[in-house]
């Protein structure tokens, strides 16, 4: 209703009818009295010249009195109109958006989703909805994400198992197996979704620069996502070196097929990692760590 009542102060109909105009037409009329008068004053002999003279500025008075009040008249509806149009864009652009900034055409437009805990029930945002179903209803695994307070971000940790190829073209055989760690992020500001696959063992000192080196010249030609090599400290303040893929996806603007987009950057971000983790076993000092 606010916006509404904001055309009946009619500021439109203040900026059309200036005073302007009628200065200006006030200062014609007044210009020729002037003109009239000294022509009085030199035909003073002559009658027949007093009635030509005195004609005339009666004649042009009612002509500027009519362009005047034309001018205001023709654009005082116009004006109207433009600000009813305006108010009417704005309400209707406001009324597309719910409380998570979906717009109406969404898949989860104006729904709300809650999941019930031993703190009782968290709220569950959009993102992490769709990861949720993508965990749990499409792959039926239990429900191990964790909700922040305020459900601003979230978070599921699993684990899988990496196999090697059987086309004997390959560094990792079909018997070389290792344990992967993943680690998905959502954060529901950005409606960003992170994947971060590990290697759950550290990288020993002395292979630290050969690692960093492989990881150079294999991200150029990695399609999807990247490798990093993660440094943190241990529990005894020892610097320890992980090697880890990143991979990320934007949700917004995707209207229809957020679970899909998850489940199409698990699956690619495996491939790619699979395929870098080959790569690097070119060097056997590597493809020994791996396997260790």
């Amino acid at each position: 209703m606010a916006t509404k009542k904001s055309p009946a102060k009619k500021k439109v109909a203040t900026k059309v009818v200036t005073k302007a105009p009628a200065k200006k037409a006030v200062q014609k009329v007044a210009a020729k009295k002037v003109a009239a008068k000294k022509t009085v004053k030199k035909v003073v002999k002559k009658p027949a010249a007093k009635k030509v003279a005195a004609k005339k500025p009666a004649a042009k008075k009612p002509a500027a009195k009519k362009t005047t009040a034309k001018k205001p008249a023709a654009k005082k509806p116009a004006a109207k109109k433009v600000a009813k149009k305006a108010v009417k864009q704005a309400s209707s652009k406001a009324s597309k958006v719910d409380q998570y900034g979906l717009e109406q055409d969404d898949e989860f437009y104006g729904l709300y989703f809650a999941k019930s805990t031993k703190k009782g029930l968290v709220e569950v945002k959009p993102c992490t909805f769709s990861l949720m179903y993508w965990w749990k209803g499409l792959l039926g695994y239990p429900d191990m994400i964790e909700i922040s307070k305020g459900s601003n971000t979230a978070m599921l940790q699993f684990e899988s198992t990496f196999g090697g190829g059987d086309s004997g073209e390959t560094e990792l055989t079909e018997k070389d197996v290792l344990d992967i760690d993943h680690i998905i992020e959502v954060d529901e500001e950005e409606m960003m979704i992170s994947l971060y696959s590990y290697v759950p063992i550290p990288v020993p000192e002395k292979l630290v620069g050969a690692v960093s080196l492989a990881i150079l010249n294999i991200n150029p030609e990695t399609r999807y996502g990247s490798l990093e090599l993660c440094s943190t400290e241990n529990e005894e303040g020892e610097t320890e070196h992980f090697l880890r893929y990143r991979a990320a996806t934007y949700l917004r603007g995707i209207k229809s097929g957020k679970v899909e987009a998850i489940e199409s950057m698990v699956t690619n971000g495996s491939e790619f990692f699979g395929l870098a983790l080959d790569a690097m076993c070119v060097n056997k000092s590597i493809k020994k760590w791996l396997l260790s």
